[in-house]
C-alpha cells in the first residue's frame, strides 16, 4: 500500500462520516443511512479498508474515568536532524505509551508531543525517564493543558 491519495465519491464520504459517528454501525444500517443497498456498501467499505483510507476501528475512552486526565504538550528539540537521527527518535517515541501524538514541526523546535498521564508527578517521570532519554533529544519544553475544549 502506498501513500497516494484515493479518489472518493459522495457515497464514500457519507460512509466515512457515518463511521466517524458510529464505528459499530451494522452494514445494513450503514447502507440505509448512505442510500445504498447492502452489497455495494460492503464492497465500498472493503475498498476503503483495503486502500488504507480506513486504518482501523477503536473504542473512544473517557480519559478522566480511566484516571488519565492530565494532558501536557512537550516541545522537543533534537541535537541531530539528519534522517537516521529522525528515524531513531521516531522509533523510540512510538514505544512510549503515554505519548498519544507526535508531530514533526517546522519551527524553532523539531517535534510536538501530546502526552497523557494521571498527574503532573507521573508526567515528570515520563518526561525525565522516557522522553528525555530518546535518541538525540537536546532539550524539551512543556505546556500543561488546563482544560480540553475539543478533542477528536
Amino acid at each position: 500500500m502506498d501513500d497516494k491519495s484515493v479518489e472518493l465519491d459522495g457515497f464514500d464520504r457519507k460512509i466515512l462520516a457515518a463511521l466517524a459517528q458510529d464505528g459499530r454501525i451494522t452494514v445494513t444500517d450503514l447502507a440505509r443511512q448512505v442510500g445504498l443497498s447492502k452489497t455495494p456498501c460492503q464492497v465500498r467499505l472493503k475498498r476503503l479498508i483495503d486502500t488504507g483510507v480506513i486504518l482501523g476501528f477503536r473504542a473512544i475512552t473517557d480519559a478522566a474515568k480511566l484516571g488519565l486526565d492530565h494532558v501536557a504538550f512537550a516541545e522537543v528539540k533534537l541535537s541531530d536532524t539528519r534522517e537516521k537521527a529522525l528515524e531513531e527518535f521516531n522509533a523510540g517515541v512510538r514505544r512510549i505509551p503515554e505519548v498519544e501524538e507526535c508531530h514533526m514541526i517546522a519551527s524553532s523546535f523539531d517535534y510536538l508531543l501530546k502526552v497523557r498521564t494521571a498527574d503532573i508527578r507521573r508526567y515528570r517521570i515520563v518526561l525525565g525517564e522516557k522522553i528525555s532519554s530518546l535518541p538525540h533529544v537536546a532539550s524539551t519544553s512543556t505546556f500543561v493543558a488546563m482544560e480540553t475544549v475539543k478533542e477528536r
